[in-house]
């Protein structure tokens, strides 16, 4: 199988369905975007710690679906889709590491060790990838809410996740100094 095709020289791709639509446009955005979180996650990794690298190595399969999910304006049952398990999962882990992390109590500069700063950066274009998925599901129907809530919980779950990683390499978390 070939890489390229030529199909996308014009500005057009498919979606699922077949259907042909601008690169530009709002859904192209959302998954485009996503798979930009999709590909600072695959950076961060490995991390040296087993549990964090197979949490975002589920996390990386997880937006494979969003971003199957977002392509499929018409999805059957058997399509991909991000379910409020997804959301759980996320939940799950943010809430496992609530004994190894100290209390939040002011908001924190995104910084720290190499992979706690690598987090924190796909954790912003996860903030990103979420907002292009507001606005593209304010403009078409049926756009799945489990995928746009999944990229939400995300964003805390990694932040969670850097804080775990920083906390683990011993680097102190810094707030702002307003």
């Amino acid at each position: 199988m070939k890489i390229y095709t030529g199909r996308g020289d014009e500005g057009m791709t498919d979606l699922r369905t077949m259907d042909r639509v601008s690169k530009a446009s709002p859904r192209i955005e959302a998954y485009g975007t996503v798979d930009e979180v999709n590909a600072l996650v695959g950076v961060v990794r490995p991390t040296g710690y087993d549990d964090i690298d197979d949490q975002l190595r589920e996390i990386q399969n997880h937006l494979h679906i969003v971003q199957a999910d977002f392509a499929n304006p018409e999805p059957d049952a058997d399509d991909p889709q991000v379910t409020d398990e997804h959301v759980d999962q996320l939940e799950a882990w943010m809430d496992g590491y609530e004994d190894e992390l100290d209390p939040l109590e002011s908001f924190l500069l995104p910084s720290g060790s190499e992979p706690g700063t690598k987090l924190h950066h796909a954790r912003a274009v996860c903030r990103r990838a979420e907002r292009r998925a507001v606005s593209f599901a304010s403009e078409e129907a049926g756009v799945n809410d489990a995928a746009i809530v999944y990229l939400n919980r995300l964003s805390d779950c990694l932040f969670t996740i850097a804080r775990v990683v920083n906390k683990r390499e011993g680097v102190r978390e810094e707030s702002p100094s307003y």
